[in-house]
């Protein structure tokens, strides 16, 4: 039998272990994996961030209630706003151009010219009215019939009513001018000036939103930061302890900010639903309305893009509101 001496190794089993490293060994970490890890360590604090807002349903219903009600004021605000605008772009189109012609100006010849201002590319039609059916028409409205059927004469003139082709109100003025240089016209009067006041009560309503927008923003903005800040404080034990076992800010804020981006988000989502459910309940009286007028009006909601932005800026609200509130209060907790 061969001896083993002592120190040695079957099959060189010594020369082995001493060629064998010792210590710990360095894996490199590709930028996927990095890549990889971040994306799943998001993943689960964001749903971490929903299961305790669910945990808690009266609290978080509470508050997804009033950033719904601060969100939807200013939007459906807008919606009315943008339907307006839709209404008087169809109203625009009665603007007409009342053309008076001079006292004397014979009613073939009126006929005529008339018939020579539709073949502009800048009119859609005209409108003919003769000397006496001014008057009638007068005498109807007016209410002082017996007193004008007294006169010797008709006072009245002949009056060519011009519906411009363009709808833009800036445009019919232009053409007015233009026909007011007519021998034939005495005066040229631009029936909208009533469209007027109604653009530049739209243009009031529509910096009026806005600013009722930025006020009701920075309302929800607060409603989030104070949430988190009660949440922070409710949590600064549990903060404290993975402080000091080495998290980072980063980390430590990452919760926080997934919990604010469900706030705004719950709370466009609830605002969209209060919209979209008025519009729901008016529609009906809305086009029984439009009917009575022979409008074929129709209410419009958000629309695909406006409801993106809603959904955008109501989760970047929360995500703000919890960004500055983890900033102000984090550093006022560290570990002792």
């Amino acid at each position: 039998m061969k001896r083993i001496q002592p120190g040695s190794s079957p099959g060189g089993a010594s020369r082995t272990a001493a060629a064998s490293p010792r210590g710990a060994s360095q894996q490199t970490v590709t930028l996927a994996q990095r890549f990889k890890s971040y994306r799943n360590h998001h993943k689960v604090v964001a749903l971490e961030s929903l299961q305790r807002l669910l945990a808690t349903p009266i609290p978080t219903i509470m508050t997804v209630l009033v950033l719904a009600i601060a969100i939807a004021l200013p939007a459906g605000l807008y919606v009315m706003l943008k339907n307006a605008q839709i209404l008087s772009r169809d109203w625009d189109g009665s603007a007409q151009i009342s053309l008076y012609l001079q006292q004397d100006f014979p009613m073939d010849k009126g006929r005529a010219f008339a018939r020579k201002l539709e073949k502009r590319v800048d009119v859609a039609r005209t409108q003919y009215i003769s000397k006496a059916q001014a008057l009638e028409e007068f005498q109807v409205l007016s209410g002082f019939g017996d007193l004008l059927s007294e006169l010797d004469e008709n006072p009245l003139p002949s009056v060519i009513v011009v519906y411009p082709s363009n709808r833009d109100v800036a445009q019919a003025e232009d053409l007015r001018q233009a026909l007011d240089k007519f021998q034939q016209v005495d005066a040229a009067q631009l029936d909208a000036e009533w469209v007027q006041r109604l653009h530049a009560m739209l243009d009031l309503a529509e910096r009026l939103v806005f600013a009722l927008g930025v006020g009701l923003g920075l309302a929800v903005l607060l409603v989030v930061i104070n949430t988190i800040r009660l949440a922070i404080e409710a949590r600064r034990d549990e903060i404290v302890i993975v402080k000091m076992v080495g998290a980072t800010d980063a980390f430590v804020r990452r919760p926080f900010l997934y919990c604010g981006l469900w706030y705004g988000f719950a709370g466009g989502l609830i605002a969209l639903i209060i919209i979209e459910s008025i519009l729901f309940w008016v529609d009906s009286p809305v086009g029984q309305l439009a009917n009575l007028y022979g409008s074929s009006f129709d209410l419009s909601g958000l629309g695909f893009v406006n409801t993106l932005m809603l959904f955008s800026a109501s989760a970047f609200i929360g995500w703000l509101g919890a960004w500055l509130a983890v900033g102000q209060h984090l550093r006022a907790i560290e570990p002792r």
